[in-house]
């Protein structure tokens, strides 16, 4: 009986710091005095959002895409969108020679026949 009420103690111990504690931020909860997940707004520096393009062009086979249903990569910094799995799997496997001054879009290898 002992050790039952040892044990009973510790989990209500625990449980109070996990909830009221520090704790508390791991489960999801503040101490009360800020909001969970909020940054402190600096005066005068507004925060930077980026959105992405409605359309953008896809790197390797020239398709306008619209971005919301577009398969994204991100290479060297910059979001590139893709009309399909293949196309995005191309530009990843050699993104090199998708991306520069001088290419232009190329079409991705021919698919070999694939057996369901």
């Amino acid at each position: 009986m002992e050790s039952l009420v040892y044990f009973a103690v510790w989990a209500g111990l625990i449980f109070l710091m996990m909830r009221f504690g520090c704790g508390a931020h791991i489960m999801g909860h503040s101490h009360g005095n800020e909001q969970p997940h909020s940054k402190p707004e600096k005066p005068g520096n507004p925060e930077v959002r980026w959105e992405p393009p409605k359309k953008d062009a896809d790197p390797v086979c020239g398709k306008t895409v619209a971005t919301d249903m577009a398969k994204p990569s991100v290479y060297a910094g910059n979001v590139y969108y893709f009309c399909s799995r293949e196309c995005r799997e191309a530009f990843e496997a050699a993104p090199d020679i998708y991306v520069g001054e001088e290419q232009k879009p190329l079409l991705p290898p021919p698919m070999e026949k694939i057996h369901g």
